[in-house]
């Protein structure tokens, strides 16, 4: 029989209300290379002094800080001004920052990550103020705001299809998942097709957690559900967080050697576990963070100057297996951008003005 921890998956969701200091709301402002403005840019490139904000629901992890500072790299390319927001998975901070960034008269918004029900009024906020808004995996059904976002259909298949290649078409599963998160329900809706195609996955186990320490909540989950249920061999586990504390739980139980993880999503930090001797981490389908970053940025830059960007602008994903990892010599991100075609740069949501935000991306 299938186990089930924390059936209901708002139970999961543990978010604390952190003490808030005056730098928290206000935001980090990162200064831009071009104050002045970009020659032959749009206005009002032209002239520089754009403030654009970023407010984002989840902050920690390597994920969510190089998709950060993809943002960050590309807000100096075009000269803007921005002002990070960190929400710290907090939906309550989240909408006091949106609102902060409302006050500071930021002609853009990039809102990543949250819960659409506690943001879409004070979006709509923003809008109704002349603001351009996209948002990053977070679809707030609203026409005026772009949805940016990882093509999380095809990250599943990806590293699903290398389960398959990897162990066959019948295995007892485990299968890590939140509730409420875009990128997950995407990603699990290519898991119940994988699963209906091939009957001979029994699934075993479902557990998961996103709270202030993703990880270290999954690792302890993963510990009781594989002494619990020893026959689980693969566990789909569709965010590094969650593949990081399955591994870690895998070892707590003794059984590292005797499961294999598929994930999604990449940092130096998860290509160190994959290549870490004995990890049972086999493969990954991932976009660069920062590249997305870097395509949110650019994309709300396009609102601003008029320009449409799309409704909806996907990053393609490349699969990732511990197999190139090792073959390759792979130690970082900065090695895969070196040695997988695709994997460092995109030319989503970009235009011939931009010149020097492709020149600082191919730096």
């Amino acid at each position: 029989m299938m186990a089930i921890l924390h059936q209901n998956p708002k139970s999961t969701m543990k978010f604390y209300l952190p003490v808030v200091l005056p730098a928290a709301i206000a935001g980090i402002l990162v200064n831009s290379a071009f104050a002045g403005g970009i020659v032959g840019a749009p206005a009002p490139f032209d002239k520089g002094g754009v403030k654009i904000a970023l407010v984002s629901y989840l902050s920690q992890g390597d994920y969510f800080e190089a998709y950060e500072a993809g943002v960050a790299r590309q807000a100096k390319a075009l000269g803007v001004d921005l002002h990070i927001f960190q929400g710290k998975q907090d939906a309550a901070l989240q909408r006091e920052q949106i609102e902060q960034a409302i006050s500071l008269g930021v002609q853009g918004l990039i809102v990543s990550h949250g819960q659409p029900e506690s943001l879409k009024d004070v979006v709509q906020k923003a809008v109704d103020a002349g603001i351009k808004v996209v948002a990053k995996d977070i679809d707030l059904g609203n026409p005026k705001v772009p949805l940016i976002s990882q093509n999380d259909h095809e990250i599943a298949r990806q590293v699903l299809n290398q389960a398959l290649n990897d162990n066959g078409t019948s295995f007892p599963a485990g299968y890590v998942f939140v509730a409420g998160f875009r990128p997950l329900e995407l990603r699990g809706e290519i898991w119940a097709e994988i699963k209906k195609a091939n009957p001979g996955i029994t699934e075993k186990a479902v557990w998961g957690a996103v709270d202030s320490n993703t990880a270290t909540t999954v690792a302890s989950q993963t510990a009781a559900v594989l002494r619990a249920h020893p026959e689980i061999k693969v566990v789909f586990a569709p965010y590094d967080e969650f593949a990081r504390g399955v591994k870690l739980g895998a070892v707590e139980a003794g059984v590292a050697d005797k499961i294999k993880v598929y994930s999604a999503d990449v940092s130096t930090s998860d290509i160190q576990d994959m290549r870490e001797e004995g990890s049972p981490w086999a493969a990954t389908s991932a976009t660069n963070p920062a590249v997305v970053g870097e395509v949110s940025l650019r994309a709300v830059a396009l609102l601003i100057a008029g320009q449409d960007p799309g409704k909806l602008i996907e990053v393609s994903p490349v699969l990732i297996t511990q197999e190139q990892l090792n073959k390759n010599n792979i130690k970082t991100i900065a090695d895969l951008d070196a040695k997988l075609p695709g994997f460092g740069h995109s030319d989503q949501a970009t235009a011939s003005w931009m010149s020097a935000a492709r020149i600082a991306n191919s730096k």
